[in-house]
Protein backbone atom coordinates (compact mmCIF):
# COMPACT_ATOMS: atom_id res chain seq x y z
CA UNK A 1 0.00 0.00 0.00
CA UNK A 2 1.17 3.72 -0.53
CA UNK A 3 2.59 5.20 2.15
CA UNK A 4 1.56 8.45 2.30
CA UNK A 5 3.58 9.71 5.23
CA UNK A 6 7.06 8.24 3.92
CA UNK A 7 5.89 10.62 0.47
CA UNK A 8 5.87 13.81 2.47
CA UNK A 9 8.69 13.01 5.12
CA UNK A 10 11.25 12.48 1.89
CA UNK A 11 10.01 15.37 0.41
CA UNK A 12 11.09 17.49 3.54
CA UNK A 13 14.52 15.33 3.66
CA UNK A 14 15.45 16.37 0.20
CA UNK A 15 14.43 20.32 0.68
CA UNK A 16 16.39 20.07 4.09
CA UNK A 17 19.21 18.28 2.41
CA UNK A 18 19.81 20.85 -0.25
CA UNK A 19 19.89 23.53 2.27
CA UNK A 20 16.19 25.10 1.50
CA UNK A 21 14.57 24.19 4.96
CA UNK A 22 12.72 27.27 5.58
CA UNK A 23 11.85 28.06 9.20
CA UNK A 24 9.42 30.57 9.90
CA UNK A 25 10.47 32.88 13.11
CA UNK A 26 7.63 33.85 15.36
CA UNK A 27 7.44 37.22 15.85
CA UNK A 28 5.03 40.13 17.53
CA UNK A 29 4.97 43.81 16.14
CA UNK A 30 3.90 46.49 18.19
CA UNK A 31 2.08 49.07 16.80
CA UNK A 32 4.16 52.62 17.64
CA UNK A 33 7.24 51.00 17.64
CA UNK A 34 8.59 50.28 14.22
CA UNK A 35 10.59 48.58 12.95
CA UNK A 36 11.12 46.89 16.06
CA UNK A 37 9.61 43.37 17.26
CA UNK A 38 9.00 40.20 19.66
CA UNK A 39 10.59 37.10 19.67
CA UNK A 40 10.37 34.24 21.16
CA UNK A 41 9.66 32.47 23.92
CA UNK A 42 12.41 35.22 25.44
CA UNK A 43 10.43 37.95 24.42
CA UNK A 44 13.86 38.67 22.49
CA UNK A 45 13.28 42.65 20.72
CA UNK A 46 14.54 42.64 17.81
CA UNK A 47 15.10 45.05 14.55
CA UNK A 48 13.56 43.77 11.64
CA UNK A 49 15.03 44.00 8.34
CA UNK A 50 13.33 42.57 5.71
CA UNK A 51 9.62 43.96 6.37
CA UNK A 52 7.62 44.45 3.29
CA UNK A 53 5.70 47.12 5.09
CA UNK A 54 7.71 49.46 2.71
CA UNK A 55 6.54 52.30 4.53
CA UNK A 56 5.22 51.20 8.03
CA UNK A 57 1.84 52.63 7.19
CA UNK A 58 0.16 49.32 8.94
CA UNK A 59 0.62 51.37 12.40
CA UNK A 60 -0.27 54.75 11.00
CA UNK A 61 -2.89 56.68 12.84
CA UNK A 62 -4.85 57.25 10.01
CA UNK A 63 -4.99 53.55 9.21
CA UNK A 64 -5.52 51.99 12.24
CA UNK A 65 -8.44 54.79 13.28
CA UNK A 66 -10.01 53.94 10.05
CA UNK A 67 -9.52 49.74 10.41
CA UNK A 68 -10.84 50.51 14.32
CA UNK A 69 -14.22 52.26 13.06
CA UNK A 70 -15.10 49.76 10.50
CA UNK A 71 -14.63 47.23 12.58
CA UNK A 72 -17.08 48.62 15.61
CA UNK A 73 -19.29 50.25 12.96
CA UNK A 74 -19.34 47.71 10.23
CA UNK A 75 -18.67 43.45 12.15
CA UNK A 76 -15.55 41.46 11.53
CA UNK A 77 -16.42 40.40 8.76
CA UNK A 78 -18.03 40.83 5.47
CA UNK A 79 -20.64 38.89 5.11
CA UNK A 80 -20.15 36.54 1.72
CA UNK A 81 -18.90 36.73 -2.04
CA UNK A 82 -19.17 40.01 -4.26
CA UNK A 83 -22.29 38.92 -5.63
CA UNK A 84 -23.69 37.27 -2.39
CA UNK A 85 -23.64 39.90 0.93
CA UNK A 86 -20.12 40.70 0.12
CA UNK A 87 -20.41 44.28 -1.32
CA UNK A 88 -19.81 46.34 1.05
CA UNK A 89 -19.80 50.35 0.41
CA UNK A 90 -15.96 50.25 2.12
CA UNK A 91 -14.70 48.01 -1.02
CA UNK A 92 -16.35 50.24 -3.48
CA UNK A 93 -15.33 52.91 -2.34
CA UNK A 94 -11.40 51.43 -2.11
CA UNK A 95 -12.22 50.51 -5.80
CA UNK A 96 -12.69 54.02 -6.83
CA UNK A 97 -9.70 55.50 -4.55
CA UNK A 98 -7.70 52.80 -6.34
CA UNK A 99 -8.90 54.10 -10.17
CA UNK A 100 -8.53 57.70 -8.73
CA UNK A 101 -4.95 56.76 -8.06
CA UNK A 102 -3.84 55.18 -11.77
CA UNK A 103 -6.20 57.57 -13.30
CA UNK A 104 -8.20 54.46 -15.03
CA UNK A 105 -12.03 54.50 -15.60
CA UNK A 106 -12.18 51.26 -13.34
CA UNK A 107 -10.20 49.20 -10.68
CA UNK A 108 -10.94 45.97 -9.67
CA UNK A 109 -10.07 44.50 -5.71
CA UNK A 110 -8.91 40.84 -4.81
CA UNK A 111 -8.12 39.32 -1.49
CA UNK A 112 -4.02 39.12 -2.20
CA UNK A 113 -1.98 40.27 -5.15
CA UNK A 114 -1.41 36.58 -5.32
CA UNK A 115 -5.14 35.60 -6.39
CA UNK A 116 -5.40 39.25 -8.28
CA UNK A 117 -2.17 37.78 -10.61
CA UNK A 118 -3.33 34.36 -11.06
CA UNK A 119 -7.39 35.36 -11.59
CA UNK A 120 -6.66 38.13 -14.03
CA UNK A 121 -4.10 36.47 -16.41
CA UNK A 122 -6.19 33.35 -16.42
CA UNK A 123 -9.28 35.41 -17.66
CA UNK A 124 -7.68 37.10 -20.41
CA UNK A 125 -7.64 33.45 -22.35
CA UNK A 126 -11.09 32.65 -21.31
CA UNK A 127 -11.81 35.74 -23.04
CA UNK A 128 -9.79 36.13 -25.51
CA UNK A 129 -8.83 32.23 -26.42
CA UNK A 130 -5.88 32.43 -29.19
CA UNK A 131 -4.22 34.95 -26.78
CA UNK A 132 -0.25 34.96 -26.42
CA UNK A 133 1.18 35.49 -23.41
CA UNK A 134 4.98 37.00 -23.19
CA UNK A 135 6.57 36.70 -20.24
CA UNK A 136 9.81 37.74 -18.29
CA UNK A 137 11.44 35.03 -16.98
CA UNK A 138 12.03 36.21 -13.66
CA UNK A 139 8.30 37.09 -12.86
CA UNK A 140 6.73 36.64 -9.94
CA UNK A 141 5.14 33.11 -9.10
CA UNK A 142 1.34 34.44 -9.47
CA UNK A 143 2.36 35.80 -12.79
CA UNK A 144 3.48 32.11 -13.56
CA UNK A 145 0.56 30.30 -12.30
CA UNK A 146 -1.71 32.35 -14.16
CA UNK A 147 0.02 32.09 -17.24
CA UNK A 148 0.08 28.18 -16.96
CA UNK A 149 -3.32 28.23 -15.15
CA UNK A 150 -4.81 29.63 -18.27
CA UNK A 151 -3.38 27.54 -20.54
CA UNK A 152 -2.27 29.78 -23.29
CA UNK A 153 0.21 29.67 -25.73
CA UNK A 154 3.51 31.62 -23.79
CA UNK A 155 7.24 32.68 -24.82
CA UNK A 156 9.77 33.29 -21.74
CA UNK A 157 12.09 36.65 -22.29
CA UNK A 158 15.56 36.98 -20.70
CA UNK A 159 15.18 39.20 -17.90
CA UNK A 160 14.98 42.70 -19.28
CA UNK A 161 16.16 42.02 -22.25
CA UNK A 162 14.07 43.63 -25.06
CA UNK A 163 16.06 42.71 -27.93
CA UNK A 164 14.72 38.73 -27.55
CA UNK A 165 11.39 40.34 -26.54
CA UNK A 166 11.24 41.74 -30.00
CA UNK A 167 12.45 38.53 -31.40
CA UNK A 168 9.55 36.39 -29.82
CA UNK A 169 6.92 39.43 -30.49
CA UNK A 170 8.23 39.20 -34.27
CA UNK A 171 7.55 35.12 -34.38
CA UNK A 172 3.82 35.36 -34.09
CA UNK A 173 0.72 36.66 -35.99
CA UNK A 174 0.32 40.31 -35.61
CA UNK A 175 -3.24 39.97 -35.95
CA UNK A 176 -3.34 37.11 -32.95
CA UNK A 177 -4.27 38.75 -29.45
CA UNK A 178 -0.71 38.85 -26.96
CA UNK A 179 -0.30 40.43 -23.62
CA UNK A 180 3.21 41.34 -22.20
CA UNK A 181 3.65 40.64 -18.67
CA UNK A 182 6.20 42.15 -16.76
CA UNK A 183 6.97 43.92 -13.39
CA UNK A 184 8.13 47.40 -12.50
CA UNK A 185 10.51 46.17 -10.03
CA UNK A 186 11.65 43.14 -8.98
CA UNK A 187 11.30 42.39 -5.83
CA UNK A 188 14.50 39.85 -5.78
CA UNK A 189 17.50 42.35 -7.09
CA UNK A 190 15.32 45.34 -6.90
CA UNK A 191 16.18 45.76 -10.98
CA UNK A 192 13.24 47.88 -12.48
CA UNK A 193 12.09 46.91 -16.24
CA UNK A 194 12.59 49.50 -19.19
CA UNK A 195 9.07 49.90 -18.77
CA UNK A 196 8.75 52.84 -22.28
CA UNK A 197 10.55 50.49 -24.39
CA UNK A 198 8.43 47.92 -23.84
CA UNK A 199 4.88 50.23 -24.17
CA UNK A 200 7.46 51.11 -27.65
CA UNK A 201 7.21 46.93 -28.33
CA UNK A 202 3.82 46.68 -27.52
CA UNK A 203 2.43 49.23 -30.23
CA UNK A 204 4.55 48.02 -32.46
CA UNK A 205 3.36 44.63 -32.55
CA UNK A 206 0.26 44.94 -32.03
CA UNK A 207 0.34 43.66 -28.27
CA UNK A 208 -1.33 44.81 -24.53
CA UNK A 209 0.86 45.63 -21.55
CA UNK A 210 0.26 44.02 -18.00
CA UNK A 211 2.81 45.21 -15.55
CA UNK A 212 2.62 44.33 -11.97
CA UNK A 213 3.82 46.90 -9.57
CA UNK A 214 3.46 45.69 -6.63
CA UNK A 215 6.64 47.02 -5.43
CA UNK A 216 6.34 50.49 -6.68
CA UNK A 217 2.79 51.56 -5.81
CA UNK A 218 2.49 53.91 -2.54
CA UNK A 219 6.77 54.61 -3.27
CA UNK A 220 7.31 55.77 -6.86
CA UNK A 221 5.30 58.36 -8.75
CA UNK A 222 3.03 61.16 -8.50
CA UNK A 223 1.07 60.42 -5.04
CA UNK A 224 2.74 57.07 -5.35
CA UNK A 225 0.97 55.83 -8.34
CA UNK A 226 4.33 53.81 -8.93
CA UNK A 227 6.53 53.65 -11.46
CA UNK A 228 5.00 53.50 -14.92
CA UNK A 229 3.67 56.64 -13.62
CA UNK A 230 7.35 58.25 -12.52
CA UNK A 231 8.59 57.50 -15.92
CA UNK A 232 5.49 58.82 -17.44
CA UNK A 233 4.23 55.63 -19.03
CA UNK A 234 1.14 55.18 -16.75
CA UNK A 235 -1.07 56.03 -20.02
CA UNK A 236 0.29 53.21 -22.02
CA UNK A 237 -0.34 50.39 -19.83
CA UNK A 238 -3.23 48.05 -20.23
CA UNK A 239 -3.57 46.41 -17.25
CA UNK A 240 -1.80 47.62 -13.93
CA UNK A 241 -2.01 45.01 -11.06
CA UNK A 242 -1.21 46.33 -7.73
CA UNK A 243 -0.99 45.37 -3.69
CA UNK A 244 -2.97 46.81 -0.65
CA UNK A 245 0.07 44.69 1.27
CA UNK A 246 3.08 46.10 1.08
CA UNK A 247 4.08 50.10 1.04
CA UNK A 248 0.07 50.55 1.68
CA UNK A 249 0.29 47.86 4.83
CA UNK A 250 -2.98 45.93 4.87
CA UNK A 251 -3.73 42.98 2.71
CA UNK A 252 -5.59 42.70 -0.91
CA UNK A 253 -4.59 42.78 -4.53
CA UNK A 254 -5.95 44.66 -7.32
CA UNK A 255 -5.70 45.58 -11.08
CA UNK A 256 -7.37 48.70 -12.69
CA UNK A 257 -8.34 49.60 -16.42
CA UNK A 258 -10.82 50.53 -18.68
CA UNK A 259 -13.92 49.97 -17.94
CA UNK A 260 -14.58 46.86 -20.11
CA UNK A 261 -11.32 44.94 -18.93
CA UNK A 262 -12.01 45.39 -15.41
CA UNK A 263 -16.17 43.95 -16.10
CA UNK A 264 -14.66 41.27 -18.54
CA UNK A 265 -12.27 40.09 -15.39
CA UNK A 266 -15.13 40.89 -12.49
CA UNK A 267 -17.67 38.28 -14.65
CA UNK A 268 -15.18 35.69 -15.58
CA UNK A 269 -12.68 35.54 -13.06
CA UNK A 270 -12.97 32.65 -10.64
CA UNK A 271 -10.71 33.49 -8.02
CA UNK A 272 -12.87 37.05 -7.83
CA UNK A 273 -16.04 35.13 -7.62
CA UNK A 274 -16.03 32.76 -5.58
CA UNK A 275 -14.26 33.59 -2.63
CA UNK A 276 -15.29 35.87 0.26
CA UNK A 277 -14.46 39.40 -0.20
CA UNK A 278 -12.25 41.29 2.40
CA UNK A 279 -14.16 42.87 5.25
CA UNK A 280 -14.49 46.34 5.83
CA UNK A 281 -11.86 47.08 8.18
CA UNK A 282 -9.30 46.23 5.99
CA UNK A 283 -10.75 47.97 2.89
CA UNK A 284 -11.73 51.28 4.40
CA UNK A 285 -7.44 50.64 5.85
CA UNK A 286 -6.69 50.46 2.91
CA UNK A 287 -8.39 53.54 1.56
CA UNK A 288 -7.20 55.70 4.36
CA UNK A 289 -3.23 54.60 3.64
CA UNK A 290 -3.81 55.48 0.00
CA UNK A 291 -5.66 58.67 0.11
CA UNK A 292 -3.00 59.79 3.05
CA UNK A 293 0.15 58.24 0.47
CA UNK A 294 -1.60 60.44 -2.53
CA UNK A 295 -0.90 63.52 -0.35
CA UNK A 296 1.82 63.01 1.70
CA UNK A 297 5.37 62.70 0.24
CA UNK A 298 7.28 62.73 3.34
CA UNK A 299 7.38 58.66 3.76
CA UNK A 300 8.68 58.19 0.18
CA UNK A 301 11.21 61.30 0.77
CA UNK A 302 12.33 59.67 4.15
CA UNK A 303 13.05 56.33 2.76
CA UNK A 304 14.41 56.83 -0.10
CA UNK A 305 17.25 58.58 1.68
CA UNK A 306 17.64 55.64 4.45
CA UNK A 307 18.06 53.29 1.20
CA UNK A 308 20.89 55.78 0.58
CA UNK A 309 22.25 55.89 3.31
CA UNK A 310 22.03 52.30 3.54
CA UNK A 311 23.72 51.34 0.49
CA UNK A 312 26.58 54.17 1.40
CA UNK A 313 27.00 52.04 4.71
CA UNK A 314 27.75 49.09 3.11
CA UNK A 315 29.63 50.58 0.85
CA UNK A 316 32.11 51.97 3.04
CA UNK A 317 32.13 48.51 5.19
CA UNK A 318 33.35 46.96 2.27
CA UNK A 319 30.20 44.96 2.02
CA UNK A 320 29.06 44.85 -1.98
CA UNK A 321 24.90 44.66 -2.92
CA UNK A 322 23.42 43.67 -5.50
CA UNK A 323 23.30 47.38 -8.08
CA UNK A 324 19.37 48.82 -8.74
CA UNK A 325 18.30 52.06 -8.55
CA UNK A 326 15.53 51.18 -6.29
CA UNK A 327 14.32 50.53 -2.38
CA UNK A 328 15.25 46.91 -2.45
CA UNK A 329 18.96 46.19 -1.09
CA UNK A 330 20.02 42.38 -1.71
CA UNK A 331 23.08 41.29 -0.61
CA UNK A 332 23.87 38.22 -2.40
CA UNK A 333 25.69 35.33 -0.87
CA UNK A 334 25.29 32.20 -3.35
CA UNK A 335 25.32 29.22 -1.04
CA UNK A 336 21.70 27.50 0.96
CA UNK A 337 23.38 26.68 3.81
CA UNK A 338 25.75 30.00 4.45
CA UNK A 339 22.71 32.39 3.81
CA UNK A 340 20.34 30.06 6.23
CA UNK A 341 23.34 30.32 8.93
CA UNK A 342 23.78 33.91 8.21
CA UNK A 343 20.55 35.04 9.20
CA UNK A 344 19.91 32.80 11.95
CA UNK A 345 23.28 34.31 13.15
CA UNK A 346 22.22 38.04 13.12
CA UNK A 347 19.17 37.34 15.25
CA UNK A 348 20.91 35.23 17.74
CA UNK A 349 23.66 37.41 18.02
CA UNK A 350 22.49 40.72 17.05
CA UNK A 351 19.29 40.91 17.31
CA UNK A 352 18.41 41.41 13.57
CA UNK A 353 15.95 40.01 11.86
CA UNK A 354 16.03 39.39 7.50
CA UNK A 355 15.00 36.18 6.05
CA UNK A 356 17.25 34.17 3.96
CA UNK A 357 16.03 33.84 0.48
CA UNK A 358 16.79 30.93 -1.50
CA UNK A 359 15.73 28.32 -3.97
CA UNK A 360 13.03 28.48 -5.52
CA UNK A 361 12.65 31.78 -4.54
CA UNK A 362 15.81 32.85 -6.45
CA UNK A 363 18.02 30.75 -8.82
CA UNK A 364 20.19 28.09 -6.95
CA UNK A 365 23.89 29.77 -6.45
CA UNK A 366 22.18 33.37 -5.75
CA UNK A 367 20.94 32.92 -2.42
CA UNK A 368 20.80 36.09 -0.47
CA UNK A 369 19.49 38.26 2.47
CA UNK A 370 17.29 41.20 1.11
CA UNK A 371 17.02 44.03 3.25
CA UNK A 372 14.17 46.19 2.91
CA UNK A 373 14.46 49.85 4.71
CA UNK A 374 11.89 52.07 5.83
CA UNK A 375 11.18 55.50 6.98
CA UNK A 376 11.60 54.47 10.81
CA UNK A 377 15.40 52.88 10.31
CA UNK A 378 17.76 55.19 12.15
CA UNK A 379 21.25 55.68 11.44
CA UNK A 380 22.10 53.60 14.44
CA UNK A 381 20.25 50.93 13.47
CA UNK A 382 22.02 51.10 9.74
CA UNK A 383 25.75 51.23 11.52
CA UNK A 384 24.73 48.25 13.78
CA UNK A 385 23.83 46.41 10.98
CA UNK A 386 27.24 47.16 8.82
CA UNK A 387 28.78 45.60 12.00
CA UNK A 388 26.66 42.69 12.14
CA UNK A 389 27.01 41.70 8.88
CA UNK A 390 30.97 42.13 8.50
CA UNK A 391 30.97 39.87 12.02
CA UNK A 392 28.60 36.92 10.62
CA UNK A 393 30.35 37.12 7.43
CA UNK A 394 33.89 36.88 8.42
CA UNK A 395 32.60 34.01 11.50
CA UNK A 396 30.56 31.72 8.76
CA UNK A 397 33.87 32.62 6.01
CA UNK A 398 31.46 34.40 3.35
CA UNK A 399 33.64 36.29 1.11
CA UNK A 400 31.60 36.75 -2.00
CA UNK A 401 29.84 39.67 -0.38
CA UNK A 402 32.57 41.55 1.32
CA UNK A 403 35.23 43.51 -0.44
CA UNK A 404 38.16 46.29 1.70
CA UNK A 405 36.30 48.99 3.58
CA UNK A 406 36.61 51.81 2.22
Amino acid sequence: MWDYKAAFEKQINNIRNEGRYRDFIGLQRIAGDFPKAIWGKDQKEIIMWCINDYLGMSQHPKVLEAASKALLDNGAGSGGTRNIGGNNYAIVELEAELADLHQREAALVFTSGYVSNDATLTSLAKIMPDIVFFSDELNHASMIAGIRNSRGEKHIYRHVDMEHLEELLKSVDINRPKVIVFESAYSMDGVMSPVGKICELAKKYNAITYIDEVHSVGLYGSRGAGIANMLGYEDKIDIIQGTLAKAYGVIGGYIAGDHSLIDAIRLTATGFIFTTSLPPSITAAAKASIRHLKNSDIERQTQQQIVRKLKNALDAAGINHYPNNSHIVPIIIGDPEKTRKASQMLVDKHNIFVQHINFPTVPRCTERLRFTPTPAHTDEMIADLTVALRDVFERLNITFPLKEAA
